[in-house]
């Protein structure tokens, strides 16, 4: 009877520790070992492109690319972890509940969007943190032109000036100017809690993303939050109410709430604590990669972020290691001590720095051609071709 190895999820974590333990695998030639992805669709969904129109493009087929490594795909959605008899309980696309047992573990469920308790907040505001909450937006901005002209139709609002934030809204006023027409008088407003604008990016981020608002008409309102949101806009801390139909709630990322069931220290994301190898602290046969693992990035005290970035890498690291634990070879300790940033800044461009101090490297145009390759060609999974599949699985391929 074959061993097998499980992944869960199909996010960028998911989708490389899968074709990197393929590939540990075929360099020992062994055929002995099944290697399972339980996720809730075949597909790599693009996330770090949700802020973009046409989101319903924003996925990549796995199937193929599954078949051509000998990867198995298992549709449904993990619902439990029993760790002491090694078994995932899910739910298929018909609600039938199954269970797959597993000889290696590799958790990669991703991160999700935490709203608040705030009043409206589920009822009335929008997100770009799924697929189809991204598509439901989209249509939202599209039926805007059903709507007479008012301040209220003319309005988003952006709560969170991180990055998500940030490039949701500097994406916007061309999106609504597509829609309302070149001539439509539309506000988009950030709402942020930090004192400045770009507060959590740095110094060197903050005269480009100044600059970016001033050339899109983007306005700030800095030290506040959303209070509470209705059908006709949205509340502050402060009192200050502003007309919107539109809302997009950005801030809040936490791992997945199957993180729990398995006994482990947690960061306060929810991330678990692994170790160099990526194996779970305290578990023998569990791996976390992705927005699942608190892992250290170098020996400076940096960790992964929530990221593509970090979960390309990440997810080489951990199939090969999954694949190394099961075969009992020696494993590649994660490093990635190269970080990068590449932030959209919509029509007037981009900006692009190296390190965690984030130290400016390019700006404008210039950035926002590297941000294009990046969002269009490097994060997307390798050709459905057994050969060049497995040599992009190399966990030491750097990723930025």
């Amino acid at each position: 009877m074959k061993q097998h190895i499980l992944v869960v999820g199909a996010g960028f974590g998911g989708v490389w520790s899968a074709l990197s333990a393929a590939r540990l695998l075929d360099q020992h030639d062994r055929n002995d070992v099944q290697i399972s992805v339980l996720a809730p669709q075949p597909e790599l969904r693009i996330r770090p492109r949700f802020y973009e129109p046409d989101v319903h493009t924003m996925a990549a087929p796995l199937g193929g690319l599954f078949d051509a490594v000998g990867v198995t795909f298992v549709q449904g959605s993990a619902s439990s972890i029993d760790v002491d008899n090694k078994r995932v309980g899910y739910v298929d696309v018909f609600g039938t509940q199954g269970t797959l047992g597993y000889d290696r573990l590799v958790l990669a469920a991703g991160s999700q969007l935490v709203r608040p308790d705030l009043e409206g907040m589920i009822e009335h505001a929008f997100d770009v943190d799924e697929i189809e909450q991204a598509s439901r937006l989209e249509a939202h901005i599209k039926s805007l032109k059903n709507l007479p002209d008012s301040p209220a139709r003319n309005t988003v609002v952006v709560a969170g000036g991180g990055f998500t934030g940030i490039e949701t809204a500097t994406e916007m006023p061309a999106r609504l100017r597509a829609v309302l027409g070149e001539d439509a008088d539309i506000r988009v407003i950030v709402v942020d809690r930090g004192p400045q604008i770009g507060a959590s990016l740095g110094d060197g981020i903050r005269p480009s993303l100044v600059e970016a608002s001033e050339h899109l008409g983007i306005e700030w309102i800095l030290n506040a939050s959303v209070e509470s949101v209705d059908a006709g806009g949205v509340t502050l801390s402060s009192g200050q109410r502003i007309e919107s139909h539109t809302v997009i709630w950005t801030v809040g990322f936490r791992a997945s709430p199957l993180t729990q069931q398995v006994p482990g220290t947690r960061d306060r994301q929810g991330r678990l604590h692994v170790d160099a190898n990526l194996k779970v602290l305290g578990q023998n046969d569990i791996f976390a990669t992705g927005d699942v693992a608190y892992a250290a990035t170098d020996a400076l005290g940096n960790y992964a972020a929530m990221s593509c970035q970090h979960a390309i890498a990440l997810g080489r690291y951990a199939g090969n290691n999954v694949a190394a634990d099961l075969l009992g070879v020696a494993p590649m300790p994660y490093s990635q001590p190269k970080y990068v940033t590449c932030l959209d800044l919509g029509a007037w461009g981009a900006v692009y720095t190296e390190g965690w101090d984030r130290q400016l490297k390019l700006v404008g145009q210039e950035a926002k051609e590297l941000k294009t390759q990046i969002n269009t060609v490097w994060i997307y999974p390798p050709a459905a071709d057994r050969a060049t599949a497995l040599a992009a699985a190399d966990p030491l391929i750097p990723v930025a």
